[in-house]
């Protein structure tokens, strides 16, 4: 079960960076690229916590939950570009 966790936690990753990618290319704005490409890195991270459960992998998601939620203040605190 750890394998497939473990995979999973890859294409995760992997799909985060290609939407983050696509978010990117169609959007061409760093506000609404980030929080996707975060929201994936959290879920990967979820998943390898359920597959290795230590107290490295907590601080790990931990980690990455606390970037996402700093990033997601900055985000919204930056200035808005003109339309």
């Amino acid at each position: 079960m750890t394998e497939i966790l473990t995979a999973a936690a890859l294409l995760v990753t992997a799909a985060g960076l290609l939407s983050a990618l696509a978010a990117g290319v169609i959007s061409r704005r760093g506000d609404q690229t980030l929080p996707v490409l975060l929201d994936f890195l959290t879920a990967a991270g979820l998943i390898r916590l359920a597959a290795d459960v230590s107290w490295n992998s907590i601080l790990v998601a931990a980690a990455v939950i606390t970037v996402r939620k700093i990033a997601a203040i900055g985000v919204t605190a930056g200035p808005r570009p003109s339309a």
